[in-house]
């Protein structure tokens, strides 16, 4: 059965390691016959949450940006694909900026299966566990979400190290499995 597959690509620059690993990602869930759709973050405006909360009201933020037709797909995707470079031991701030501005309607996004990738420098993949324990804090305030896999691109230095990872088969059979 075919799925909708939302890939959002946080890489603030294009073929960067954690897009190129979407791209595999995305290779696999579409040889299985899924509907893919992937956004890069950095082509979008997303302004940052300013806790006003006036969403709260009416569901609606009083930004006027990208961010409302991004967070309506979320809402409508069957499978989430979240990709962020780690600079720090944790997330970008274009992944983190997607995240906080989802408290509009992040009630909304129910019953999900999520996959997570991470790209970084170090080659430790423990190192890279505080980044997916950021994710994880943003799925566990999400009605039924379920964790169904993780990536981890580590050695990821320069642009393309990650082409000689095995985290790029990884990838492709982790979409093939969707």
């Amino acid at each position: 059965m075919s799925k909708k597959v939302l890939v959002l690509s946080a890489s603030p620059r294009k073929n960067g390691d954690s897009e190129i690993l979407c791209e595999q990602f995305i290779n696999g869930a579409r040889e299985s016959g899924n509907d893919i759709e992937k956004i890069f973050l950095g082509d979008k405006i997303i302004n940052y949450c300013i806790a006003c909360y006036r969403c709260r009201r009416d569901g609606v933020c009083v930004h006027k940006d990208d961010m409302a037709s991004i967070l309506q797909k979320m809402i409508n995707a069957d499978v989430i694909v979240m990709a962020s470079p780690v600079y720090f031991y944790t997330m970008d701030a274009q992944m983190k900026t997607l995240i906080d501005r989802t408290v509009a309607r992040y009630t909304e996004i129910t019953n999900k299966d999520f996959y997570l990738i991470a790209t970084a420098a170090d080659l430790n993949k423990a190192m890279l566990e505080r980044t997916f324990d950021g994710f994880r804090g943003f799925m566990d305030c999400l009605p039924g979400a379920k964790e169904k896999g993780i990536i981890y691109g580590v050695g990821a230095w320069q642009r393309g190290d990650i082409k000689e990872s095995k985290a790029m088969k990884e990838a492709y059979i982790m979409g093939k499995s969707v």
